[in-house]
């Protein structure tokens, strides 16, 4: 009988000691929740796993820590889906995840290379977040992370952006780096990419075709980056692909500066056009040239006269001459207009002026009278249609004719002459 009771008693105190090990009691360095599920063992300075995590967890927090290597120690979390190992001093992803994860977190770490183990077998991971570390190469392997939704790469020593990325991602941040290429092809497979994020690296252009697949992009981030907006032979495509995207485009490139091969200068102003009032006039003689026809050029008269009879002078008839270039503004019912400058000369034999100067003759001269328009009449019907026009419709008006002084001396000789012969 006592033998039984203290077989009994030994099987209890067992159980005691390993019970709450099997159970998995959370530990004391961390919070539990769920069933202690949940596990969150952040900033508690760690160097090793705390004892009593128990398999089956489904979240786990390990940031803020001071992790250097958590290689094959993680692999027995066969139900984990959120794994949290930001801000430690992890040089590389650990091997061997479980393939469970969902959600990877390892931002703000030391790692320098995403190797394609690390990756290789993450068939479930929707989320990737490696951003804040010293990246300088990522590599993926072709048809893995099918999964993946969210890849964040930013803030690391990223030169080209990654290929074979997979091609159900949706959103991808690859700021903060110092990319400056993009390799063909490695945006061709990104149909659903609704968010891409390449401000503050060092692109001068983008390639021809990079952006063409992206059917679904929706939000794209281009400011801070060394764009060459002189390059005329591969800065074009950007700026096109910019003008006739529907995504949201952050920070356009060279938005505030010219094309130089898209638009030409404007016309600088000449020394003649300088003036407002030749603008003006040139303004008015294009509206009457548009509404009046082509009118007829002038045509110069040239007046001989004998060589020994003096020049005659040249008197002013009405209407008034205007002065050279003074020409006065017409009101008329499409607003006022610069009138054209005519002066009417009238051109005729004086020999009451030059008496003195020249013989007499037989016959007086024609008045005649010319007209030197100037610029474009308002209204051209109106108008004298050439200055011979003009010439003959004076020659053909009669005037009274007053004989001169010197047309009265062979009169008078005659009868002289005839008043000496009766005597």
């Amino acid at each position: 009988m006592e033998y039984q009771i203290l077989n009994t008693s030994t099987c209890l105190l067992v159980l005691l000691l390993f019970i709450p090990t099997g159970l998995g009691i959370c530990p004391s360095s961390c919070k539990c929740s769920g069933n202690d599920r949940n596990v969150d063992c952040s900033g508690r300075n760690l160097t090793v796993l705390p004892q009593g995590l128990q398999d089956n967890l489904t979240y786990l927090n390990l940031s803020f820590n001071q992790f250097v290597d958590l290689d094959h120690q993680l692999t027995r979390f066969t139900n984990l889906r959120t794994l949290d190992i930001s801000n430690n001093w992890l040089k590389n992803v650990p091997a061997h995840l479980p393939k469970s994860l969902w959600e990877l977190y390892a931002t703000n770490n030391n790692i320098k290379v995403l190797q394609k183990l690390d990756t290789a077998y993450q068939w479930n991971l929707r989320v990737l977040d490696v951003s804040r570390n010293m990246v300088e190469r990522a590599v993926l392997i072709n048809n893995t992370l099918s999964s993946l939704k969210f890849l964040n790469l930013s803030s690391n020593k990223l030169w080209t952006v990654p290929t074979n990325m997979p091609y159900n991602i949706e959103t991808v941040d690859l700021s903060n780096n110092f990319l400056s290429q993009i390799l063909p092809g490695t945006l061709v497979r990104l149909q659903h990419l609704t968010s891409l994020y390449l401000h503050n690296n060092k692109f001068s252009y983008i390639p021809d075709k990079a952006f063409d697949q992206l059917s679904q992009l929706q939000v794209v981030t281009l400011y801070n980056n060394p764009w060459s907006c002189s390059d005329n032979q591969n800065i074009p495509y950007v700026l096109q692909w910019v003008q006739d995207t529907a995504a949201r485009v952050v920070g356009a490139p060279c938005a505030d500066q010219p094309w130089p091969w898209a638009s030409t200068a404007p016309a600088q102003p000449t020394a003649l056009d300088s003036s407002p009032m030749i603008k003006g006039t040139k303004a008015a003689d294009r509206e009457a040239s548009a509404a009046a026809p082509e009118p007829t050029k002038v045509t110069k008269t040239h007046k001989q006269f004998k060589a020994k009879e003096a020049p005659p002078l040249a008197t002013q008839s009405r209407p008034a001459a205007l002065p050279g270039t003074d020409r006065p503004l017409l009101r008329t019912p499409h607003g006022p207009q610069e009138a054209a400058a005519t002066r009417t000369i009238l051109v005729q034999g004086s020999a009451e002026g030059n008496a003195s100067l020249a013989p007499a003759t037989g016959s007086s001269t024609t008045p005649m009278t010319l007209s030197i328009t100037s610029g474009m009449p308002t209204n051209y019907s109106q108008m004298p249609q050439s200055t011979t026009a003009t010439l003959r419709q004076e020659e053909a008006t009669p005037s009274a004719r007053v004989p001169s002084r010197a047309s009265r001396w062979p009169t008078g000789l005659l009868c002289l002459a005839l008043l000496h012969a009766v005597a």
